[in-house]
């Protein structure tokens, strides 16, 4: 059983309340647009994996130090992150190519600001876009996603919110 913590589109925000939401993760996962390399500090400071992507605001130095895309196991879980990814039904088409190439059991992406709990038949895959954790964008409230992935099965899906952007 791993407990994972998952946020996006921080914009170089970090909410303390983040602490209390993250204390009892395993992993702390971000899906772009961090802001600055000072959001990734304090996440690596909860001393748990992180996996992150950079989005499209971040910079070079972001860029440096995590990819634009990721693909690893939970588990028995295989995890597919990148920044801008769609959502079911309106992939783009290069997402769309790589999800039939890696096939994932779960397809994390942020970018939109609209948090999104899916489960994508097309490609018998659970979509997660948390919203965005930081203040700048349209979205009204700020959110995040907590839940546990045990062996093959996502449990536990809780839905945070952080309050008023």
């Amino acid at each position: 059983m791993t407990r994972i913590g998952l946020l996006s589109d921080s914009h170089n925000f970090f909410d303390n309340s983040l602490g209390d939401i993250l204390k009892d993760c395993d992993e702390i996962w971000h899906a772009g647009d961090l802001g600055s390399i000072s959001i990734y500090k304090q996440l690596t400071d909860f001393n748990k994996p992180v996996r992150a992507v950079y989005g499209n605001i971040d910079g070079n130095d972001i860029r440096k130090l995590i990819p634009l895309e990721q693909i690893w196991n939970v588990e028995s879980m295989k995890i597919y992150m990148i920044h801008i990814g769609g959502y079911p039904g309106k992939y783009p088409a290069q997402i769309r190519r790589r999800i039939m190439d890696i096939t994932p059991g779960i397809f994390v992406c942020g970018h939109s600001h609209i948090l999104k709990v899916i489960y994508d038949k097309t490609y018998q895959l659970l979509h997660l876009n948390p919203g965005a954790s930081g203040r700048e964008g349209f979205h009204k409230v700020r959110t995040a996603l907590r839940f546990i992935i045990d062996n093959d099965k996502v449990q536990d899906m809780e839905i945070i919110e952080l309050g008023l952007r």
